[in-house]
């Protein structure tokens, strides 16, 4: 099953031959997952060209087929309808901002808890000094 969804979740021409035929295969036995898969590739193609106004008729279509994790998904995208209809849209992200916390946050642990403010806040700096 592990196969079969890193085949769902690469982009087709990320395949390998021997790959693609066995996941052909497998779509030709399952109309359901032949399904889950075009809704799978439509909405990564809404977020390759950020094409956010496509989402709204994405989710109709979704709901109007009926794998259950879709629905599920579809519903916790349109409990923030406008932030990620913003990041479908946009080319603002906040991924610098994610990855500096991130990083922050390994250092923190590097820490455990040995040190207070003043030694993470200065081990931060220096790192990100050296990084830029």
């Amino acid at each position: 099953m592990r196969r079969v969804t890193g085949w769902m979740m690469r982009h087709p021409e990320n395949l390998a031959d021997g790959e693609r035929r066995q996941f052909a295969a497998v779509l030709a036995h399952c109309p359901e997952l032949k399904a889950l898969h075009e809704h799978v590739r439509g909405f990564a193609e809404i977020l390759q060209t950020r094409s956010g106004q496509r989402l709204e008729n994405w989710i109709t279509a979704a709901r109007t087929e009926d794998p259950p994790r879709l629905h599920a998904f579809a519903t916790g995208l349109e409990k923030d309808w406008d932030a990620v209809l913003q990041g479908l849209s946009t080319c603002w992200n906040s991924g610098p901002v994610e990855g500096r916390v991130n990083h922050i946050k390994m250092i923190k642990r590097q820490m455990f808890g040995r040190a207070k403010l003043p030694l993470l806040r200065k081990r931060v700096l220096v790192t990100a000094a050296a990084n830029r």
